[in-house]
């Protein structure tokens, strides 16, 4: 089978043989695939330099199974450089892609959520809002996507005033004595939260609270307690990044 003219961004990539790289794709119209792209590391190719991170690319293969070998590629437009949190916070939608979806499955939606949120990385390090929505984006494709309009229960919608409990893998359930802070089932949040999450407007600091830990106890059933070696790079560097909201913070709370 041979494929042409397909957008895709590189995930990961390593040294193969002596000129060669194996290539970890995520695609639009084929899901995560994995490639051979023979040759790509020797002077006189023309692929070096293009398969890098964070580069929208058009690309070519051939065969099944997996491992294809990649025939040709080319840049769709600008790449983004991401530097400092923001470089990390793409290194971690990477490594979540590459964990959690299977490969030659289709996730068109999730790629343009993935291509919408890289030029909304900031280096500020305000990412916080963007990888919850692109979280959003990545459990509904999954086929677990959260509940965030009404009660599961009695099916009323959400109350932004009122405080729920998030059973995972189900939904909301409204607390009905909430200052009493009883044990809960699954996850405590503001129906605030869930409000905003579903209209992807995460600007007030409590909601985002709410968010960060919706979203790492959903994503921690997936995941799993292999640690994401995302984090690690971060740890490893952050002594000489002067940040205000360090990414470590954000990572802790992105979907462990």
């Amino acid at each position: 089978m041979r494929f042409q003219q397909q957008p895709a961004f590189v995930l990961h990539q390593r040294e193969y043989s002596e000129t060669s790289l194996l290539l970890e794709v995520f695609t639009a119209n084929h899901g995560r695939i994995g490639l051979i792209a023979k040759g790509a590391r020797r002077a006189s190719s023309r692929l070096r330099g293009i398969l890098k991170p964070f580069q929208r690319l058009l690309i070519g293969w051939s065969g099944k199974g997996e491992l294809a070998v990649l025939t040709a590629a080319e840049t769709d437009g600008p790449g983004f450089a991401l530097e400092g949190p923001a470089l990390y916070c793409g290194f971690y939608m990477n490594e979540v892609l590459m964990r959690l979806l299977h490969r030659h499955d289709p996730h068109s939606e999730l790629f343009n959520a993935y291509q919408t949120a890289l030029p909304r990385l900031r280096v500020d390090g305000f990412n916080e809002p963007v990888l919850r929505i692109f979280e959003k984006y990545l459990l509904r494709e999954l086929g677990y996507g959260l509940v965030l309009d009404r009660d599961i229960e009695d099916r009323t919608p959400i109350d932004t005033a009122a405080m729920y409990d998030y059973v995972l893998d189900r939904g909301p359930v409204r607390l009905a004595h909430p200052d009493l802070n009883l044990p809960t089932e699954g996850v405590r949040v503001r129906g605030a939260c869930l409000v905003a999450l579903a209209r992807e407007s995460l600007n007030d600091p409590a909601v985002l609270r709410d968010a960060k830990t919706l979203m790492r106890a959903a994503l921690a059933r997936h995941l799993g307690d292999r640690p994401l070696h995302s984090r690690k790079l971060f740890r490893r560097v952050a002594p000489v990044i002067a940040v205000e909201t360090t990414l470590e913070t954000e990572l802790d709370e992105a979907g462990r």
